[in-house]
């Protein structure tokens, strides 16, 4: 599985309904369009989907219909559709784990939980938010608050959430504490920045060495980090041995790296591997494992998500991540806006301009044509 990095499909303006949507009160007497991205066999994203034109039920009974205001593509969203993921869907599927969408109109069973207005993101996993418009039941939605930042509410369960999840289950953190991890540059590793600063936590972020190396560090030590080293700087670094050692080692890309931020444990710290960028085995150090008792842990978001569909703890991160983000503490990763003119998003403009703040994975972008992409 890669970590994380994150493009934006803007899918529509936050204030004006696409052009084929009249009213709220049209989608409840009739069907209507949407525009999709679809596939029906695995392979090279580039290839194998399709903009579709989709016909849309109205809402009846728990039903709400929502069009869609952005949605992110996430690494994972490729390795779907190239079939190498780990969870693959029935065929034809459309992608898109997450996004935000605003609620247009309700069925006549929604009780007042949701009301038209109102901007929602997905509580189930592989909703398919690459389109313009779902029918979906309340009960797989979550409400967000609607004066958030558009991009920020779309892209805040996967990698935010992942972050917040690995900062709270495995270790009992405390103001003062150290983390470590690798990939630090993602957007899981933004997140973990800003969260663990949040609450007052030492991070030490290992990054590829590379040309722009400074600007990199500046950018995430503005962000919050404690401190930023290559992985060839780790083990002599003076500011990382100024620190408390780390309790906690959170590892996306796995390899060489991932032992390296495994030495740095103290005794009886966890690593919790979230990733493997490097397609390379995770190797714990004999000694590391004996003398230093340290235990290595995974974590998938989607398994996270399944065992606390409706609970307490779900609502309570959603909660708290949009806190954070509307207090300041927390911002989306990086962004730029690539034309939404062609199907696929894939130009090496578009990928230079991502690459500042992405890991060895590589992304293709698949946007529609008719709105504009944030990536």
């Amino acid at each position: 599985m890669l970590a994380c990095r994150t493009s934006v499909v803007r899918l529509s303006s936050r204030r004006k309904l696409a052009p084929w949507v009249d009213d709220s009160s049209r989608w409840r007497r009739h069907s209507s369009t949407s525009m999709c991205l679809e596939y029906s066999k695995n392979g090279d994203p580039e290839k194998v989907v399709v903009m579709k034109e989709t016909t849309l039920p109205a809402p009846t009974g728990n039903q709400v219909l929502m069009k869609m205001l952005a949605a992110p593509v996430n690494p994972a969203d490729i390795n779907t559709i190239q079939g190498v993921y780990a969870v693959q869907p029935p065929l034809p599927s459309i992608p898109g784990n997450e996004g935000v969408g605003e609620v247009v109109a309700v069925g006549d069973e929604c009780g007042g939980v949701l009301q038209p207005g109102d901007w929602v993101i997905p509580r189930v996993n592989a909703m398919g938010t690459w389109r313009t418009h779902i029918v979906a039941p309340h009960t797989d939605l979550i409400k967000v608050p609607s004066n958030a930042d558009m991009v920020t509410a779309a892209t805040i369960a996967v990698n935010p959430g992942t972050a917040y999840r690995m900062l709270k289950d495995f270790v009992p953190l405390t103001s003062g504490d150290t983390v470590i991890q690798n990939g630090a540059n993602s957007a899981v590793g933004q997140a973990v920045i800003q969260i663990a600063a949040a609450f007052g936590i030492n991070t030490i972020n290992v990054v590829r060495n590379r040309s722009n190396i400074d600007e990199l560090k500046d950018y995430l030590t503005r962000l919050g980090a404690t401190v930023v080293v290559t992985e060839e700087e780790l083990r002599k670094s003076k500011s990382v041995k100024a620190l408390p050692p780390p309790r906690l080692a959170l590892n996306c890309v796995s390899g060489r790296s991932g032992t390296e931020i495994l030495r740095q444990l103290v005794h009886g710290g966890v690593m919790v591997t979230y990733g493997g960028m490097s397609r390379q085995p995770v190797i714990g150090p004999v000694g590391s494992l004996i003398f230093s008792d340290v235990t290595l842990r995974g974590f998938w978001m989607t398994r996270w998500n399944k065992e606390h569909f409706n609970d307490s703890q779900r609502q309570q991160m959603v909660d708290d991540l949009f806190q954070l983000a509307q207090s300041g503490k927390a911002e989306a990763s990086r962004q730029h806006t690539c034309s939404f003119c062609q199907l696929h998003c894939c130009s090496e403009e578009c990928h230079a301009k991502r690459r500042y703040v992405g890991e060895e994975a590589d992304t293709s972008v698949l946007v529609s044509v008719r709105y504009s992409l944030i990536c």
